[in-house]
């Protein structure tokens, strides 16, 4: 597995004082998933659990349901310069009589970071109709609850402490119980990493959990919680238009601008007691 952090030089500057030290910066590489041996997509990640990113990608654009519709997930063959392995090509090799995907789900050109639906052919594309919806989730979360759920998070970003430069994905349980956690430089990354973690325990459809996000809430992670059948999203910045049009018809909680005891609930409010 390639490096999560790296060393770089840097001049900083404080006010009148300036000095040259090393800095720590978070790794960005591309990551190839290819399904089946044909190339699907390349995502720009922070390297690790690339298998639950790739579990958690298919499982979200629909083309499997859960771990046992993969038969292994393997790295392909790839070095750099000084003929070390990159690990960055992932092939998964979906489970006898899963249909490969469908043409719409490839990437026309690279994701970048900070946009997992660039490359979509169209809207609708995205709009995919999810195998578990939230809907029937009668998963009640206390405010009080919710409002622990940012600080955890953060205690927890390990790597974001070093570098500054990291997304998180938090899964909790409705008492605040955090199941799992995972960081990357993408947000749509790390929500795929913790996708793909629910699949590998055997947790999805994520009934009665809240997906905790340290960003905004895009249309793009509100989709993904639909698809995993999570019932209630939180942010910590402000939810998108879409996102909330997208939670008001599938059924899914979205909580934004989650700051202490403060919150704005956009969809589905029912769950959120106070």
């Amino acid at each position: 597995m390639g490096r999560i952090t790296a060393r770089r030089p840097v001049v900083r500057i404080r006010g009148s004082h300036e000095s040259s030290r090393p800095d720590t910066l978070v790794v960005e590489e591309p990551l190839e998933i290819r399904v089946n041996g044909s190339a699907l997509a390349v995502t720009m990640r922070t390297p690790g659990h690339d298998v639950e990113l790739a579990h958690g990608f298919l499982l979200t654009e629909g083309v499997i349901s859960g771990r046992d519709d993969i038969a292994v997930a393997r790295y392909c063959d790839g070095v750099d310069d000084e003929g070390q392995n990159t690990y960055n090509v992932l092939d998964v090799t979906l489970a006898a009589g899963v249909a490969p995907p469908e043409p719409g789900v490839e990437r026309n050109f690279y994701t970048t970071s900070s946009c997992g639906v660039c490359g979509k052919g169209s809207l609708d594309a995205v709009r995919l109709k999810s195998r578990f919806s939230p809907a029937g989730d009668d998963v009640r979360v206390e405010a009080s609850v919710l409002a622990t759920m940012p600080g955890t998070l953060r205690e927890s970003q390990k790597v974001f402490d070093s570098t500054g430069g990291l997304h998180a994905a938090g899964l909790f349980d409705a008492d605040g119980t955090m199941l799992a956690l995972r960081e990357d430089v993408g947000r749509h990354n790390a929500v795929d990493k913790i996708v793909g973690w629910a699949a590998s325990q055997d947790r999805i459809p994520a009934g009665g959990t809240v997906l905790m996000v340290s960003g905004r809430a895009s249309f793009e992670l509100a989709q993904k919680a639909v698809m995993a059948g999570i019932p209630v999203l939180a942010a910590v910045s402000a939810p998108s238009s879409l996102a909330v049009d997208l939670a008001d018809e599938s059924g899914l909680t979205v909580v934004g601008f989650l700051r202490g005891e403060n919150m704005n609930l956009y969809s589905h409010t029912h769950r959120v007691t106070r």
